[in-house]
């Protein structure tokens, strides 16, 4: 029966210390995530490109945190059709963003 003892005690302390540092956090998850994921979609501006993305971000600690991005189409700044090319390149983002949130829902 000693022989049991010594890792029961051991055992129930380290139950009471991962409850601790569980209360402490909040019971959020260690990498800084606090909800669920979602899409959305960014332009991004780099290089005379004007990139049209879709990124899949989840709420942190400290702001939204990517966690994966798609570039939906990449148009060249000085592009006389910037205007039309821009809309249409958001309208198949938001499209896309639609899609991708009914699958994974």
């Amino acid at each position: 029966m000693r022989l049991l003892a010594l890792p029961m005690t051991l055992l129930v302390i380290a139950v009471l210390i991962y409850l601790l540092v569980m209360v402490i956090r909040g019971g959020r998850p260690a990498s800084g995530a606090v909800g669920a994921p979602r899409w959305e979609t960014d332009t991004v501006m780099e290089n005379g490109w004007t990139l049209i993305v879709i990124r899949k971000v989840v709420p942190g600690r400290n702001g939204p945190v990517e966690v994966s991005r798609q570039t939906v189409r990449a148009i060249k700044d000085d592009d006389p059709n910037w205007d039309e090319l821009y809309r249409q390149g958001m309208a198949e983002a938001r499209n896309r963003v639609s899609t991708l949130e009914i699958e994974s829902g």
